[in-house]
């Protein structure tokens, strides 16, 4: 038969856990018991080109803050930001949930087994919940804040710039991005057709009336228009 593609290769489960690098362009990736646990955890439930993508967000997101100066827990955030989109596995998808407290929720439950005080599983809970609300996550604890500007970066570019070229190669060769746009594309329209109010008020909605006819997620002028009063 033929051998898999890259596409196939980026969906496919992870092999043997590899141990991560010490430091990945001068970030050092925590190896505490927690940390060793998210990671493997992680890799387990993802597909190689979603546990890059949490890999080079927190890369990224520690590059912005560490030149900044801006002084953070490096454990709390690289666990929230390893286990920033869980809520993009279908094991943890709910039927109407936005996918971000899919995640945070998902989360919580791992971190509660590993006996993690609430208190840091709730700054881990309101990173994920949050990552996508870039002007809001901004606003809390760098922690928070950390996981949106690194998870933007990876996804859309912003900030793009601040990364000198040779420290992007080096993140890149560490954690190869593996088709992830596509992947994430695909991604996205799942969660579009398999819960589409879900996605109320959401981004992704704006995917899914793109490209599946008769997308049924009213816009927010339509909630508007359609409000039960006369003005």
């Amino acid at each position: 038969c033929e051998p898999a593609g890259p596409l196939a290769a980026a969906h496919a489960r992870p092999g043997p856990a590899a141990a991560l690098p010490a430091t990945v362009a001068g970030v050092r990736i925590p190896d505490t018991e927690v940390a060793r646990h998210t990671v493997a955890f992680a890799r387990d439930v993802s597909s190689p080109s979603l546990f890059h993508h949490v890999l080079r967000s927190y890369v990224f997101g520690a590059l912005v803050f560490d030149r900044q100066g801006a002084r953070y827990d490096r454990e709390l955030a690289f666990v929230a930001t390893v286990l920033h989109d869980l809520g993009l596995v279908e094991a943890f998808q709910t039927p109407s949930e936005r996918f971000e407290v899919d995640g945070a929720d998902a989360a919580r439950r791992f971190l509660h087994r590993l006996r993690v005080p609430a208190g840091r599983v709730d700054v881990v809970w309101d990173a994920i919940a949050l990552h996508t609300s870039a002007g809001i996550a901004a606003r809390k604890r760098p922690e928070i804040a950390l996981v949106s500007v690194g998870s933007a970066l990876d996804f859309t570019g912003n900030g793009l710039d601040r990364i000198p070229a040779d420290v992007l190669a080096e993140v890149l060769g560490n954690f190869p991005r593996l088709e992830f746009k596509k992947v994430a594309l695909d991604t996205v329209l799942s969660l579009c057709r398999t819960k589409p109010m879900g996605e109320l008020m959401h981004p992704f909605a704006e995917v899914g009336r793109r490209h599946i006819p008769g997308f049924p997620v009213p816009t927010v002028e339509d909630l508007l228009m359609n409000a039960p009063f006369t003005e």
